[in-house]
């Protein structure tokens, strides 16, 4: 484990954020050019076998360094934990909303439409959710850092296998994947240990990725994946799967992109929105590519790609405040203020 007080970058971390930030693009752009085109691709299977890892590992990995800030004191702490992403989900929603509000006017009205703005501050607005969702499991982990780690895990647990539905976002997603987070946070060690295992030892670790495999697609398309207990048990394993995948591209030097996208991982998260729509919007109206994986695929790269592009061009100009908190936003100023450098 990286010595207590520090978080340097670690290869195998980047490269489980790339995986999974690039999973999260893939759904959104499979769902959305599969709704569009009303049928189904061969990309959607990939995304189906995803499912139960893919969030669960974000969450798992962005709690790995938790304990090395947690005691700081509360306005050091807020400015990284809450107002850091606080700043971007705020700035991005109003992008978004921007570029959405036209057709969400003449779909249900202005009143609705300022309705769902204001609504977006108290329960997150689409893609968006993850950012808005971070700083609430910071805070939260934060209160109970004094209470024991087996009963809180327990707890969280327990909300995971309830499989809450109240239609809200916030708590929906809380109950779903605090679990993750948390498990991220207390098991950091273990975590590490197993990474180093697989660096030490690939042909082990590779078979048993392999046995993984199948497991899950045995769940996943024989339709237990989402019964309770299961599900939890896919995502606790899936994250497991997915960092033994990382530590072996890392002990290759394999796939340097996948690791430059793991550390810009919030970077692409912000901003895949409206390329992604676009690129959807553009293929399927021309119709230049007949089939919709291929499509989903071309979208998929798109969503990742131009964020990234958008990210270098913005450097050093007015509009580096994209990805790059001023300093009015911020309550300490040592603090990091580079999107990725949460």
């Amino acid at each position: 484990m990286p010595p207590a007080g520090k978080s340097p970058r670690i290869d195998w971390v980047d490269y489980a954020k790339g995986f999974c930030i690039i999973m999260v693009v893939m759904m959104h752009s499979t769902l959305g050019v599969e709704k569009a085109a009303g049928a189904e691709g061969w990309m959607h299977y990939l995304v189906a076998f995803a499912k139960p890892f893919r969030m669960p590992d974000f969450f798992m990995i962005s709690g790995l360094f938790l304990a090395h800030v947690i005691d700081r004191d509360w306005k050091t702490y807020a400015d990284r934990k809450v107002v850091h992403f606080a700043y971007f989900y705020i700035l991005w929603l109003v992008i978004q909303f921007a570029f959405k509000a036209p057709g969400m006017i003449g779909d249900v009205g202005t009143v609705e439409t300022v309705r769902q703005f204001a609504l977006a501050f108290v329960d997150p607005f689409g893609t968006l959710w993850f950012i808005y969702l971070l700083p609430v499991f910071f805070v939260t982990v934060k209160w109970l850092r004094r209470v024991p780690w087996p009963l809180v895990w327990i707890v969280a647990a327990a909300l995971e296998i309830a499989n809450i539905e109240t239609g809200w976002v916030l708590p929906d997603e809380f109950a779903a994947r605090f679990v993750y987070f948390y498990s991220g946070y207390v098991f950091a060690p273990s975590i590490f240990r197993l990474a180093a295992a697989v660096i030490a030892r690939p042909w082990p670790a590779a078979l048993g990725l392999a046995f993984w495999a199948v497991v899950e697609g045995v769940a996943v398309f024989g339709g237990y994946s989402e019964l309770p207990f299961i599900s939890l048990g896919l995502g606790m394993v899936g994250a497991v799967a997915v960092v033994t995948i990382s530590a072996l591209l890392s002990k290759a030097g394999a796939m340097a992109p996948l690791r430059y996208c793991g550390q810009n991982s919030i970077v692409i998260y912000l901003a895949f929105f409206l390329p992604m729509a676009v690129m959807r919007t553009l293929l399927l109206k021309t119709g230049v590519i007949p089939d919709l994986g291929w499509v989903s695929l071309i979208v998929t790269a798109f969503g990742v790609i131009v964020p990234i592009l958008l990210f270098w061009v913005v450097r050093g100009t007015p509009l580096k405040f994209l990805f790059e908190r001023p300093a009015w936003a911020r309550l300490d100023n040592r603090s990091p203020h580079l999107a990725a450098a949460e």
